[in-house]
């Protein structure tokens, strides 16, 4: 099924109003440039980037600081062709290792390495104190939580789209690599 025909025509389309429109670019360039800003910040200062920072600490957060890569993918948002791409990284630093999941002889696990988890040790309060400098401080208690909440709907509602959106035929590939 061809995707664009599902697509509204411009007549039919619920455009932003002013109020929606500034909103949503606030949104778009807030998260580009806290993003930007905290990737500085890793650069900086960290052994780790952004993104295996993150990686880290979603399996610090496992049992056993193991994830199956497709659910560590899923987490982070990522394909697992660049999940894979990431990891390749890490291993060779160290910080992770691949493992054959047991019982399934097709599956990966993802697992910490003792030399990943000190790693995030000595990256946490570097990272926790940018977070805290580029967002928490910066929004009332007030604000912070309605942030929260409408991110936890956003969430909720990107992952509705993307489970009931199909992936054109050369992502699907890309999509099932290291399940």
């Amino acid at each position: 099924m061809d995707q664009r025909a599902e697509r509204p025509a411009a007549d039919t389309v619920r455009w932003l109003d002013d109020d929606q429109q500034w909103a949503w670019r606030r949104f778009l360039e807030g998260t580009s440039r806290f993003y930007e800003a905290l990737d500085r910040a890793h650069d900086a200062g960290l052994p780790v980037a952004l993104s295996e920072y993150h990686l880290l600490v979603q399996l610090s957060e496992a049992p056993d600081r193991t994830l199956r890569m497709s659910a560590l993918a899923d987490y982070l948002a990522l394909s697992r062709s660049r999940l894979t791409h990431t990891v390749d990284r890490m291993e060779a630093r160290g910080l992770v290792e691949r493992r054959p999941v047991p019982g399934d002889r097709r599956g990966v696990n993802c697992v910490m390495t003792d030399t990943g988890f000190a790693t995030l040790v000595q990256a946490a309060p570097h990272h926790v104190a940018a977070v805290r400098r580029l967002l928490v401080d910066v929004l009332d208690p007030e604000e912070m939580a309605t942030l929260g909440r409408a991110m936890a709907k956003v969430t909720q509602a990107a992952r509705a789209e993307v489970a009931r959106t199909p992936l054109a035929p050369g992502q699907a590939a890309l999509r099932s690599a290291d399940a």
